[in-house]
């Protein structure tokens, strides 16, 4: 009979020997002096994708390989609304690791992180996944906006981890880890079809550009009869609308519960904001509310969410 333990180490150092090579550390020096961070290579041509933080401020900087080498990188966009940045930096440093998908994470899943904190490269540390859906608050010139489904994770990060890889059992990266929320408590951005969009963005034109509505919500449940009309449980309860906003003109309330925007159903805050990305500004966006026991169609028209 294997040894639990066995196993579970088994699987920790084979992640680690397939991505320590492939998360390099960053260098940076701006105005607020010099720092480190991680990043982590995903493509073959020499693109890096990191947190957005690691590089704010800065238009380049220098990496460092797991063997020492270096290299100069630009940066070609970063991202402080989904706390991702992409790098570039002379091709053959290394080979790129295998981006996955987050949206198929259970709670209590293995994970791996590996990235160089505090200075120290190639480190590795192991937990599971805490929880899912978890948001991370960020402002921006329009008010509060916040970065959805991010990874709550007890696999230990420390300051320089940010932008290195959240690994699962087959050492494919599902997360870019990004902040340390308390003792035990890791935050990663998810990597999936979301992001695989703002990576394509930043790489083509160095920003992403979103759709603003104005409104903040929560999931909630609909009535019972509801429900079983739309054939789903949840939507989105309003509990903030920006004054001036998109939402406020076009007639959304607190206490309205989003059910449809777009043509598309939402069940919960995240629904609403991938809508966002990719979504025309300045045209029609119908937008359909439950409201005292009746099923109301607005329409707004979008603006742009300004960082």
């Amino acid at each position: 009979m294997t040894d639990p333990l066995d196993a579970y180490s088994e699987v920790v150092t084979t992640v680690a020997a397939a991505l320590q090579p492939k998360v390099l550390t960053v260098l940076v020096r701006s105005r607020r002096g010099s720092a480190t961070g991680s990043a982590v290579a995903f493509t073959d041509d020499g693109l890096l994708l990191t947190s957005a933080h690691v590089v704010e401020g800065v238009t380049g900087g220098g990496v460092v390989a797991a063997d020492g080498e270096e290299a100069p990188f630009d940066v070609l966009g970063a991202d402080r609304l989904s706390e991702l940045a992409v790098l570039r930096t002379r091709p053959g440093l290394t080979s790129p690791a295998e981006l996955g998908d987050a949206d198929t994470l259970r709670v209590g899943q293995l994970v791996v992180a590996v990235g160089n904190p505090m200075g120290f490269a190639g480190s590795v540390t192991a937990g599971v996944v805490s929880a899912l859906g978890r948001s991370l608050p960020v402002r921006t010139a329009r008010g509060a906006h916040s970065i959805d489904d991010v990874i709550q994770t007890d696999a230990a990060l420390n300051p320089g981890n940010s932008g290195g890889a959240l690994a699962d059992s087959t050492a494919t990266v599902v997360g870019v880890n990004t902040a340390v929320a308390g003792v035990g408590l890791g935050l990663a951005v998810p990597v999936n079809s979301t992001t695989r969009r703002i990576l394509a963005e930043l790489i083509s034109t160095g920003r992403v550009r979103r759709a603003w509505l104005g409104i903040g919500g929560i999931t909630l449940a609909v009535p019972p009869a509801l429900a079983e009309r739309l054939g789903r449980r949840t939507g989105l309860h309003v509990t903030e609308v920006v004054p001036g906003s998109p939402a406020a003109t076009a007639g959304i309330y607190l206490g309205d519960i989003v059910i449809a925007a777009g043509e598309h159903p939402v069940r919960r805050a995240q629904d609403l904001q991938r809508l966002m990305l990719g979504t025309a500004v300045d045209r029609p966006f119908p937008v359909t509310v439950y409201r005292r026991g009746a099923l109301v169609d607005v329409v707004a028209t979008l603006g742009e969410l300004i960082a």
